[in-house]
């Protein structure tokens, strides 16, 4: 269950198969491209792709003025189906970050989500829990807008 209803999800049909959008979506690398929130991420560790237990730093902006990174551990990577990973050190994980790739009318439904799994003081005094769902949730949408012009071959 969220932290205080902190979750969102938003979908889109992409003219790509599975294989193809899974591909794009974990090149972590990449997300900096399509994200308003990330602007860039990159494998750490012994890490080079995504596999369970893989991390990678994500480098975040709010506006101007908050920054923040984050080292997400994957939790899922089932290629072509579904990408999960959690936000937070392990025992303490923050977020946790939904995609899921399903075959539909010769492409892909592509969902992302969030849950909040906790919500911490500093996150309260950024944005309230339904006003920071409201804001990622649009951010995803506009996040799989630009992972669908990306595997369609319009960006």
């Amino acid at each position: 269950m969220a932290a205080e209803g902190v979750e969102g999800r938003a979908t889109v049909h992409i003219e790509a198969p599975p294989e193809k959008v899974y591909a794009l979506i974990t090149d972590v690398t990449r997300m900096g491209e399509w994200s308003p929130e990330c602007v860039k991420a990159e494998w750490v560790g012994d890490a080079t792709g995504p596999a369970v237990g893989a991390r990678f730093k994500g480098h975040n902006k709010l506006n101007w003025l908050i920054r923040w990174s984050t080292t997400p551990t994957v939790k899922v990577a089932d290629p072509a189906r579904e990408f999960t990973f959690e936000t937070g050190k392990p025992g303490k994980e923050q977020t946790r970050w939904t995609y899921r790739f399903a075959p539909k009318d010769g492409g892909t439904e592509l969902t992302e989500s969030f849950e909040a799994l906790t919500y911490s003081g500093f996150q309260k005094l950024t944005a309230k829990p339904e006003k920071r769902a409201a804001k990622l949730t649009g951010d995803i949408q506009q996040t799989l807008e630009r992972v669908k012009s990306a595997a369609e071959g319009a960006a």
